[in-house]
């Protein structure tokens, strides 16, 4: 089974997590001076600051994937966030192009909730058992095994900025849609599109069975039983409180948070609706955000005449994300001027070949 990130992974050196901040920012620009065209750092929008100053994009999901696949330009692409990203970008890239991770701990725990040996077993029990006629869509934020096995199954990839098109366009294909690995996305993009909550059902990969009561020929979408850890964290009553303390909040969500959250909320969208929302908020408006925390922090720097705070007063980054760190990225830069390649993140042909056809195929849609 294809495994992106080594089983064997080396502890950083000492003298990296000894440097102070002005040293490593000092080193990591003197490399990027040096490598000049050659090293491109697409960098997510829940890095942290420290990270996020070094970047030559910052972006989404679906932006990243975009400029990673029309950059042919960079030998060495430092990949900022987590390691289906990174997959993302190999696939798309050019073969003599190096994708590069710098902490290969950087996960994700939405993507962990659904490997290859798990769908295979659902889409046998589905197919067989139920006689079900199946389109699979993965969210980007899943392995590209999971990419590979939606692309062998003439589905798509999707990310949060396009669900909407990506699922409105499968509804139309006639056949049940098995909606991976993220069942809130999911159940939140159906409904937006009219498919009732009765039409949905829910697959469990742990207990390896169908939640569902309703009649086969109403069933709709299989939404496969995944979460964010984050947007999870996020609930009704976050939203209960903040109207009680200010009447006028606007609640502004990620449509990760689970449907009645998103119900409840003013508006919900995509990270970069997020951030466009707060582009043109009126001065002295408030606004409570239910995201990744140092996206929600920048934001509220960016925009101090705007009143911002997280929608969960005691929400925290996102953990595999903030793993990058300066010590991590100088390592990392140092192994590239080095010629060392065990930060490089490679997808086999095999798998790659149907997980570019489901990132394609989701390109071309949008």
């Amino acid at each position: 089974m294809f495994n992106p990130i080594q089983t064997t992974i080396q502890p950083i050196p000492d003298c990296y997590l000894n440097m102070s901040q002005d040293v490593l920012e000092q080193h990591i620009q003197n490399i990027k001076d040096t490598l000049g065209d050659k090293l491109f750092m697409p960098t997510h929008h829940y890095q942290k600051d420290e990270v996020v100053q070094f970047a030559d994009i910052t972006g989404d999901s679906l932006e990243l994937a975009h400029i990673c696949r029309n950059n042919r330009q960079a030998d060495y692409f430092v990949f900022n966030g987590v390691h289906f990203m990174a997959e993302t970008a190999d696939i798309l890239t050019d073969n003599d192009q190096h994708i590069y991770l710098p902490d290969l701990t950087a996960g994700c725990s939405m993507a962990d909730m659904a490997n290859i040996n798990q769908v295979l077993y659902c889409h046998h029990r589905l197919t067989n058992d139920y006689t079900l006629n199946l389109l699979p869509l993965t969210y980007v934020n899943s392995t590209a095994a999971i990419k590979s096995y939606v692309g062998q199954h003439d589905g798509t990839c999707l990310t949060s900025g396009n669900a909407r098109a990506i699922v409105h366009w499968a509804l139309e294909q006639d056949k049940t849609i098995l909606f991976l690995p993220d069942q809130h996305l999911g159940r939140n993009t159906a409904y937006q599109l009219g498919v009732p909550l009765e039409h949905m059902a829910v697959w469990d990969p742990i207990q390896k069975r169908l939640e569902y009561e309703g009649r086969k020929d109403q069933l709709r979408i299989i939404l496969w039983k995944g979460h964010c850890s984050v947007h999870e964290k996020f609930h009704k009553v976050h939203i209960d409180q903040a109207r009680q303390q200010n009447p006028n909040v606007n609640i502004l969500v990620h449509p990760e948070c689970p449907f009645d959250v998103v119900q409840a909320s003013d508006y919900a969208g995509s990270t970069r609706y997020i951030i466009e929302m707060i582009q043109n908020a009126p001065t002295g408006s408030h606004w409570r955000i239910g995201t990744e925390m140092n996206l929600v922090n920048r934001l509220k720097a960016t925009y101090p005449k705007i009143h911002i705070d997280s929608l969960n007063p005691l929400m925290c980054a996102c953990l595999t994300m903030n793993r990058i760190d300066l010590p991590h990225l100088a390592w990392c830069l140092d192994k590239i001027l080095d010629g060392q390649h065990d930060n490089v993140i490679k997808v086999d042909d095999a798998t790659a070949y149907y997980a570019k056809k489901s990132l394609d195929r989701m390109l071309s849609i949008d």
